[in-house]
């Protein structure tokens, strides 16, 4: 695990220029991909994809230019690139966690993309297509005397930062399930909705841990060297783009993907975020979720 981690961040750190990476990348229009499309599916702006996107700044994942406007990052870079695909024009729409179930579901978006997973209770109301393979990640403070995360007892009397409805609280809550029947002392859950807030109560020691996306952990590790990441979570997830269930969207969002992959448009855009290591290699339509 040392030598992944070791190479995501001196990779993070050389290659990612984030002033450049504000300039999008040029996109295919791909007609295979556009026939795809439902031919009765009404977009929430005619000719127009609208995707929901996380409002915290959680670089590479999603976070704001220089002009404090636009969004960038991997999962505002994957929106350009689905929707150039399909022949349509963008609208980001920030959005906290926690919204972005009941948008879909009730149109206000055709397409989520919050770093969601693929979990089984999930699909029961929506539509995935994968676009990366995403792993979970403990860091702390850079002076911390935590060394290792490996399981419920090294969280054990800790302050863990989590995202409320989030996988990583889910497995929190059941590593404390393992610590009561231990008669260990729990860990406390630290509910926080944005970043910098996160950032303040580590560095504050407000909190001790903060589990969250691999992905950006290994990057804050990486930009500034104030966190370390000392463990990754037990499981690993399908991340993917998220419509609501039975609309046909889906196969269109896979078929853009797909293309995207033969291009290689699609690695270009994980490259330029240091995420090369979650690629896939194509999109799949609602693959086995992650189960509690």
């Amino acid at each position: 695990m040392t030598l992944v981690l070791s190479a995501f961040a001196m990779s993070a750190h050389a290659a990612l220029d984030l002033r450049a990476n504000e300039q999008p990348l040029p996109v295919t229009r791909d007609p295979q991909a556009i026939a795809k499309i439902p031919p009765g599916y009404r977009f929430v702006e005619p000719g127009t994809l609208t995707v929901a996107i996380s409002a915290l700044n959680s670089p590479p994942l999603a976070l704001l230019a220089s002009d404090n406007r636009t969004r960038i990052g991997s999962d505002p870079d994957m929106a350009r690139l689905l929707a150039g695909s399909l022949g349509l024009k963008l609208r980001l729409v920030p959005t906290a966690w926690e919204d972005w179930p009941l948008g879909i579901a009730s149109g206000r978006y055709d397409v989520a993309l919050i770093n969601i997973a693929v979990t089984e209770k999930r699909k029961e109301k929506f539509d995935f297509a994968t676009y990366r393979v995403d792993s979970l990640a403990f860091s702390v403070k850079s002076t911390s005397d935590i060394a290792m995360v490996n399981g419920p007892a090294d969280l054990a009397g800790r302050k863990v930062i989590v995202g409320s409805g989030t996988n990583q609280e889910r497995i929190l809550l059941g590593w404390n399930d393992d610590n009561r029947a231990a008669g260990r002392p729990l860990a406390q859950p630290v509910y926080l909705t944005d970043d910098a807030s996160g950032n303040l109560y580590i560095q504050s020691g407000r909190a001790d841990i903060f589990f969250g996306p691999q992905s950006v952990a290994a990057y804050k590790a990486a930009l500034n060297g104030q966190t370390r990441v000392v463990g990754l979570g037990p499981k690993k997830a399908w991340v993917a783009t998220t419509t609501k269930k039975g609309n046909g969207l889906v196969f269109a969002l896979q078929a853009a993907l797909d293309g995207a992959i033969a291009r290689g448009e699609y690695q270009q855009v994980l490259a330029r975020w240091g995420e090369q290591g979650e690629a896939v290699a194509q999109s799949v339509v609602n693959p086995p979720g992650i189960t509690y």
